[in-house]
């Protein structure tokens, strides 16, 4: 039913509010689908190789050895390696912080409960449980909250196992290829044979397959993070294509 005001009517001027607040979420930036502690939560994430790396070459620098030579070895000795250990026990509660202020930022941006923080201790795995958890008020535009919620259970549970699988399989290739990669440029600076620098690497198997393995951690949780933002960067490119 409808109304006359002067010469308006108000129906027509809901129709156009309406129609003006459309375009308004059309119009809005790849970014603005997105709350701020979203994006809080990947800077923090990001922040944490961007600090343990350069830190850890640092600590690396302290040597012990370097007590050689003066006049009281063994107590200068104990005192660098006291400094080296709690130096590296400093930087890795940084990277923990991080790690758990990227992880409160996402249970944030879905307006959870912080009953939820302590999944971060399971690592990635507590990460990807936190990812699939729904956003009790999405924000607007948020396509893949769209998506995702649209899904009947049986098909949201179909798609977590092969994204799940997708995301594992891509983060190992990846971590192979940058290893390939690595003994190229190796090769190629020192001289030496690939070949003899994958039997140098296979003699410390241990300890490169441990740093590999949180290379892989590490891919899957960015993988997780950043899956919603290229989802709906796509979605906004292909939307005017397709009208």
């Amino acid at each position: 039913m409808c109304y006359d005001v002067g010469s308006i009517k108000v129906s027509d001027f809901c129709t156009e509010r309406k129609s003006r607040e459309v375009k308004i979420r059309r119009d809005l930036p790849p970014l603005c689908m997105f709350k701020r502690p979203y994006v809080l939560a990947i800077v923090s994430f990001l922040t944490i190789p961007a600090v343990f790396v350069p830190a850890m070459m640092l600590v690396n620098f302290i040597d012990p050895e370097i007590a050689l030579g003066t006049s009281n070895y063994e107590r200068n000795f104990r005192l660098l390696s006291l400094v080296k250990q709690l130096s590296m026990l400093a930087v890795s509660l940084v990277a923990m912080a991080l790690w758990f202020l990227s992880c409160f930022f996402l249970i944030k941006s879905k307006n959870r409960s912080y009953g939820w923080l302590p999944l971060a201790m399971l690592g990635p795995f507590g990460l990807i449980i936190l990812t699939m958890l729904s956003d009790t008020a999405p924000a607007p535009g948020d396509l893949y909250q769209q998506f995702v919620g649209k899904l009947k259970i049986y098909l949201r549970i179909a798609y977590e196992l092969i994204f799940f699988v997708v995301v594992w399989v891509g983060a190992f290739q990846a971590m192979v290829l940058k290893r390939d990669l690595m003994i190229l440029y190796e090769s190629a600076t020192t001289g030496v044979s690939t070949a003899q620098i994958i039997d140098l690497q296979n003699a410390s198997s241990g300890m490169y397959a441990f740093s590999e393995g949180l290379e892989v951690f590490f891919l899957v949780a960015l993988f997780y993070l950043l899956w919603p933002l290229c989802f709906n960067m796509a979605g906004r490119l292909l939307r005017p294509r397709a009208a």
